[in-house]
C-alpha cells in the first residue's frame, strides 16, 4: 500500500472504531505498514478531527519520519506485531487494530483464553488467548501481547482490550469485531449454562475452509 493510501486508510478505521464501539474517545489505536514505514494514528487526538496529513509515519524502530504529531503509546505493542508475529499461514502482516471493545475487555478480566465456542474462532486460531496484564505502552506488554499472539492473528489483553492484526486493515478490523462477537456470545452462554465446544479438529477443518472463501476473480 502507498503511504498516502495508509494514512487515509488509518483515519478512516479510527473513526469507524469509534462509530462502531469498539472503542470510546481517543482509546484503541489503528496502524497501516507500508513497506518499510508504519503510519499509526497519534496519541490523545479525537479521532473524528484526525487528517491523513496528522497521521504519524514511523520506521519499525518507531522513530518518527513524517508527521507533526506523536505517535499512539501503544506504538511498541503495533510495532513488536509487524517485527516478530507470524500469521499461522505465513501471510505478511499489514495493518494492525487495538480496541477496547466492552465484550472482548470483559472477557479479559475473567479467563485466559476464549475457548472455541464459535467456528469464528478460527479466523484467529485455535482460540484466543488471554495475554497477562501490563501497563499500557510498555515493552512488556508487548512481549506479553507477543506471546498470546504465537500461532494465531488476535489476542486478549487482560484488564485492557484487543489487538488484531490482517494483510490488509480491513481484515485485522474485520477480525477485531468478530473477535469482540465471540466474547459477547461466550459470555451469554456462560451466564446459561456450561457452554459446548467445538473440537480442534473442526476448528482446524474451518480454517482450511476459510482459505478459500470468499469471491474470486
Amino acid at each position: 500500500m502507498l503511504l498516502a493510501d495508509a494514512r487515509r486508510a488509518v483515519c478512516d478505521y479510527a473513526r469507524r472504531m469509534v462509530a462502531d464501539g469498539l472503542v470510546v474517545g481517543t482509546s484503541g489505536n489503528v496502524s497501516v505498514r507500508s513497506g518499510d514505514l508504519v503510519a499509526v494514528t497519534p496519541t490523545g487526538v479525537d479521532y473524528a478531527d484526525l487528517r491523513a496529513a496528522d497521521i504519524p509515519v514511523v520506521d519499525l524502530a518507531g522513530s518518527v519520519v513524517d508527521g507533526d504529531l506523536l505517535p499512539t503509546s501503544e506504538l511498541p505493542m503495533h510495532l513488536s506485531v509487524y517485527r516478530d508475529a507470524t500469521d499461522p499461514d505465513g501471510k505478511p502482516v499489514g495493518a494492525v487494530v487495538h480496541t477496547h471493545s466492552v465484550h472482548a475487555t470483559a472477557v479479559s478480566t475473567v479467563a485466559d483464553e476464549v475457548p472455541p465456542i464459535h467456528y469464528i474462532v478460527a479466523t484467529i486460531g485455535p482460540s484466543v488467548k488471554v495475554a497477562p496484564y501490563a501497563t499500557y505502552g510498555t515493552a512488556d506488554l508487548a512481549d506479553a501481547m507477543l506471546a498470546a499472539l504465537a500461532g494465531r492473528r488476535g489476542c486478549l489483553l487482560a484488564n485492557h482490550g484487543t489487538v488484531t492484526y490482517g494483510t490488509t486493515v480491513a481484515e485485522a478490523y474485520h477480525r477485531a469485531q468478530q473477535l469482540d462477537w465471540v466474547c459477547q456470545l461466550w459470555l451469554l452462554a456462560k451466564t446459561a449454562g456450561t457452554p459446548r465446544l467445538l473440537p480442534r479438529t473442526e476448528i482446524d477443518h474451518v480454517a482450511d475452509k476459510l482459505r478459500g472463501y470468499g469471491q474470486r476473480p
